[in-house]
């Protein structure tokens, strides 16, 4: 019985021996960053123009707003030039440092309603207004990883 014992613990001893190793070896080898936010919208045939409107006028102000305030640290529009049925063609990309808490949250619609000079009631009529035009089909939260250095 004692051999077996005996048997087992070197067994494990030796299992655990390549977990041993340097604590720079066994750190994970990419590193969190920030946040982008995929919006996948799909516009109605002979809306484009209108929709295209929107995003060069009130979307970058308004993103343009939060950036000059470190909320937002880049955003892109992309095109799905080749969509199959039932895609979106348009991705709208926010890119953020950080998830909020509640208490951040709650500053930046106050900062948000100022700024837009309009209330909350207005901003959720104004874009209840698009869905005439487009739909959001999709939403992403995605994290960028980098390789660790």
């Amino acid at each position: 019985m004692k051999t077996f014992k005996t048997m087992i613990a070197v067994t494990a001893m030796a299992l655990a021996l390549p977990m041993a190793a340097p604590a720079a070896a066994q750190e994970f080898p990419l590193e969190p960053g920030e946040y982008s936010e995929v919006s996948g919208i799909f516009v109605n045939d002979g809306s484009e123009f209108k929709y295209a409107q929107h995003l060069a006028d009130q979307w970058v102000a308004n993103l343009e707003f939060a950036k000059s305030n470190g909320w937002v640290s880049d955003y892109k529009i992309y095109v799905n030039v080749n969509p199959r049925e039932g895609e979106p063609n348009i991705y709208l990309m926010t890119t953020f440092p950080r998830l909020l808490d509640a208490a951040e949250q709650e500053r930046r619609n106050a900062a948000w309603t100022e700024f837009s000079k309009t209330n909350v009631q207005q901003q959720i009529a104004e874009s209840g207004n698009r869905a005439e035009y487009r739909t959001v089909l999709s939403s992403m939260l995605l994290q960028e990883y980098t390789v660790r250095k």
